[in-house]
């Protein structure tokens, strides 16, 4: 095996990324348990109205039904994100809160523009270690993001990215939150994960992986993720459900 890898300096990174390593807050409270920890986690999400969500799930779904998978899933995943350690929780959302937002997580809404733009304003709003997931894993799990998440997360690296199974990604971690890392990524391809995670090596971050997932998109996505989640609202929520055509 080789040795430890060596890094530019930060005269010799792009002006957009000079400054990103290292750079957390030491004076952040942090802890293996309860409710602080040395990172902030970003859920961006959509409000679950029928038509504005999930709409690739319709057919065979109804409008209605698929906003009722978007609602599980989006609970799930705050779920699981509420059960880590963490300085902040914000949803970060396009619409309105509903009686499906639980306590302990701050609200802010989207910013402007293309999925680029919007990933980048809300890590510009942040300050110190911020992981940003996205509505469409429910799937994810306390231990999947664990190593995102634990105190010395940020020990040996400046980066952590979770790439989803069609090519995009499902997690992206900062230590410092820069949104020129992400500006200009070409957005909703099947090289968008791998655009992204060049983007981050590029910069000359250290970057770690967190497991991949598949993301929620289609009528079988939904069934292979339920069947791998089957004890989640999303996986109860499908099971009661029945594609038009079949009823």
């Amino acid at each position: 095996m080789t040795g430890a890898p060596q890094f530019p300096s930060d005269a010799q990174l792009p002006p957009h990324a000079q400054g990103l390593r290292g750079s957390h807050d030491p004076a952040v409270p942090s802890g293996p348990t309860g409710s602080t920890g040395p990172t902030t986690v970003l859920v961006i999400a959509k409000e679950p109205v029928p038509g504005r969500v999930k709409t690739r799930l319709t057919p065979p779904y109804a409008p209605h039904e698929a906003a009722q998978l978007a609602e599980a899933a989006l609970c799930d995943t705050l779920r699981a994100v509420g059960a880590m350690p963490a300085r902040r929780r914000v949803l970060v959302l396009d619409g309105r809160p509903g009686s499906w937002l639980p306590t302990g997580f701050d609200v802010r809404p989207q910013g402007t523009g293309g999925l680029d733009e919007r990933l980048a304003a809300a890590f510009a709003e942040s300050t110190g270690p911020t992981l940003l997931i996205g509505m469409d894993t429910p799937q994810v799990t306390p231990q999947l993001l664990a190593p995102a998440l634990d105190i010395g997360a940020w020990d040996d690296c400046d980066a952590w990215f979770g790439a989803a199974e069609d090519g995009g990604f499902w997690a992206l971690g900062l230590g410092c939150p820069e949104p020129g890392l992400l500006r200009g990524v070409p957005m909703s391809t099947a090289h968008t994960g791998a655009a992204q995670r060049a983007r981050l090596t590029a910069a000359g971050l250290r970057v770690r992986d967190l497991p991949p997932l598949r993301d929620v998109d289609t009528a079988e996505d939904a069934d292979r993720v339920a069947a791998d989640a089957p004890g989640g609202r999303f996986a109860a929520t499908l099971a009661r459900l029945r594609p038009v055509g079949s009823r």
